[in-house]
């Protein structure tokens, strides 16, 4: 089973790079048997609406992932309880709209997805390794795909290592910095720190320089600007066993679009 995760789309520079990404990643790796983004930033940055949503699906993505941004568009929150391809993250309380885990099957595979919060220098929410043990355990689904969207590479890693040989892969999101530290752990679990962000890489970690620079100059509220320079489509691919859910290889993708 191959799978394709797409770190954060950042608004409509990255959608577009999805699009553009796309046919030039299926001509190098061939099919996928599913396509995962994290689409938290999708609409201008912030949050998801149902058009860029059906959007997203048009693109080629399965499932839509998200992480604290998902609640920035208020008119979207019904879609979390009726469109079953969007996850917000698992460990928010009891009566939280939406949902965290799911199974999807297509052309006869089936794949778990988990989207869980961090903790470290965010929200705080429900704990997310317990929150991971209970939901992997609700499924007999060997494979398992998690997108922890954390701040701390050092609560990524520990939650990797926590569910090393439980789950397929635990690939990070949030920071919109693509890590090198891929590799497959003891217990056949894929790992990153972050996939990286698809969209302008010109800027602040997708926002334009200068709508950012005044909010560290004079900590003022002040209304960020969609990067669209330096456009990229950051991803990775995770290659999978689906009669053990073990990882057998994870690589990384960073596909410059600028001037294709």
């Amino acid at each position: 089973m191959r799978i394709l995760f797409i770190g954060d789309i950042m608004g409509r520079p990255g959608r577009d790079a999805v699009v553009r990404a796309m046919p030039v990643l299926k001509e190098q790796f061939g099919e996928f048997d599913f396509v995962i983004a994290n689409g938290e930033n999708s609409a201008a940055g912030f949050g998801l609406t149902e058009k860029v949503m059906n959007e997203l699906f048009a693109s080629g993505i399965d499932i839509i992932t998200n992480g604290n941004h998902v609640w920035d568009k208020k008119e979207f929150i019904p879609f979390l309880d009726s469109e079953t391809r969007v996850l917000r993250p698992a460990n928010h309380p009891a009566g939280t709209p939406g949902r965290g885990f799911a199974v999807y099957e297509k052309n006869g595979e089936k794949l778990a997805v988990l989207s869980l919060q961090g903790r470290t220098f965010m929200p705080p929410l429900d704990c997310p390794f317990q929150e991971a043990l209970k939901q992997i355990e609700s499924s007999d689904v060997p494979a398992v795909f998690v997108d922890f969207h954390a701040e701390a590479s050092s609560e990524k890693r520990a939650l990797a290592f926590w569910l090393d040989g439980k789950v397929s892969a635990v690939v990070g999101t949030h920071t919109h910095v693509q890590t090198a530290d891929e590799e497959v752990l003891p217990g056949g679990t894929a790992f990153i720190s972050d996939a990286g962000m698809t969209g302008g890489h010109g800027g602040i970690i997708g926002m334009t320089f200068e709508s950012v620079i005044p909010k560290f100059l004079y900590g003022t509220p002040c209304r960020f600007e969609v990067c669209d320079k330096d456009v990229r489509f950051q991803a990775v691919v995770v290659d999978i066993d689906g009669e053990t859910g073990r990882a057998m290889d994870i690589q990384r993708v960073n596909l410059s679009l600028q001037n294709s």
